[in-house]
């Protein structure tokens, strides 16, 4: 069986388009937005625009290639055998942390001690010294606990990511593996497993989101917010996995993958996706119960009064529509968890949806009512999607696509749900 993959002149071919489109992108944002020039109390707007962009789909995309790390760790710490016919794929996603993992500190290093007061309110001085929740917060809501914490973070992920892309390697090096040798090899795996979950859910599902993202609106403030951030980006980052297996299944490759393990990885986006919902009907439903002004204005600002639309409000509905209701409707038959055009537009839908998440995150903190949704936006999407199939393509030629000695792999290939 052939369980070496050669990137296809398509691949290629997309992968660099997507990121020279990017780059033109970038480059139009840098000559047009001049992303240097002051932007405090609404001015140079798209001097504002050009970090938000960057901020959105920079902490995105790194927390969406991130989720696949995550799922091996939790599938390895529950020996769960069925991943194992495409484990690789996860690998190689996970892979691409360490490039978009620079890429993102680099953006929110500029943002920070560029003193973009635009994007965060809390780097204001006086403005901090006047507001009595703000100094509440500048314990950690202040640039060198920002940049440490951020530097961290990523390293880590960085750090033990490798080491568990490194076991999976060595399998392929140690050969047919004893009881003994194989049980040594699966501890092994699950104790890295461990401290990885465990860094994880202290960050993602954690502290993370509040400095990247929630710090925006830091009067604003929600318990569930790291839980509907991590939401967002698992189920984006099963929907990627889903993606690069049914690809490399279309060209005859991952022969032991079957429809039993695409069913599987159909059940994450749906169940995901209907966990995400709960939690985005709690935060909405509890704040819009409470009626405290601190807590709804950060929806106000999103979808408005009753006697007045907000901006947002057209995105964020369809952001529910595309999230909620749609895998609802479609992948909650057996069917369509089956049918591997009915999972691609679905997992394409899902990303697209919650990069549409994210971005009303995003955007009414930093650009209140002046964003655009044009050529700059999604020219910077496409240069991460590009960095992401250039990463991913990049360690899937470089290494089997099966882990030949794992000792799950019998249960993998046998595998019926």
């Amino acid at each position: 069986m052939d369980h070496q993959f050669q990137l296809p002149g398509s691949y290629k071919k997309w992968t660099y388009g997507l990121i020279a489109v990017g780059v033109v992108a970038l480059l139009y944002g840098f000559i047009m937005f001049n992303p240097f020039a002051h932007a405090g109390h609404g001015e140079n707007v798209n001097s504002t625009r050009f970090w938000a962009v960057l901020l959105q789909n920079s902490v995105f995309f790194l927390l969406v290639v991130n989720a696949a790390m995550f799922f091996i760790c939790v599938t390895t710490m529950a020996m769960a055998g069925w991943v194992v016919a495409f484990r690789r794929v996860s690998e190689a996603i996970s892979s691409v942390v360490p490039i978009l993992g620079v890429i993102t500190f680099v953006i929110l290093m500029s943002i920070v001690f560029g003193h973009r007061t635009d994007i965060y309110h809390w780097l204001d001085k006086e403005a901090v010294a006047n507001d009595h929740i703000l100094n509440g917060k500048k314990g950690f809501l202040n640039p060198m606990f920002y940049a440490i914490f951020s530097f961290c973070t990523i390293f880590l992920w960085w750090f033990l990511g490798k080491k568990m892309r490194s076991l999976s390697l060595e399998s392929d090096r140690k050969g047919h593996m004893d009881y003994e040798t194989g049980k040594k090899w699966i501890w092994d795996n699950t104790v890295w497993a461990s401290l990885y979950t465990v860094v994880f859910t202290l960050t993602v599902a954690s502290t993370i989101p509040w400095l990247w993202i929630m710090s925006i609106d830091a009067h604003w403030y929600s318990t569930m917010f790291s839980w509907y951030t991590f939401a967002s980006t698992f189920v984006s980052g099963m929907s990627l996995i889903a993606l690069f297996v049914i690809y490399l299944k279309n060209r005859g490759q991952l022969e032991y993958v079957t429809e039993e393990h695409l069913h599987d990885l159909g059940k994450f986006m749906f169940a995901f996706s209907v966990f995400w919902t709960y939690l985005w009907f709690s935060q909405y439903m509890l704040i819009w119960y409470s009626n405290q002004p601190e807590e709804t204005k950060y929806f106000i600002e999103r979808i408005g009064t009753a006697e007045k639309a907000g901006p947002y409000k057209a995105i964020f509905f369809l952001n529910l529509i595309i999230n909620f209701l749609c895998p609802l409707l479609i992948l909650m038959k057996k069917g369509s968890k089956r049918n591997w055009t009915m999972v691609t537009f679905m997992a394409v839908l899902i990303i697209f949806g919650h990069w549409i998440d994210f971005f009303q995150m995003v955007m009414p903190g930093t650009l209140h009512a002046h964003y655009s949704l044009g050529f700059f936006e999604f020219g910077t999407a496409a240069l991460f999607i590009g960095l992401i199939m250039w990463g991913t393509g990049r360690y899937l030629t470089k290494h089997s696509l099966l882990a030949k000695n794992h000792p799950f792999l019998k249960e993998s290939m046998i595998h019926h749900t």
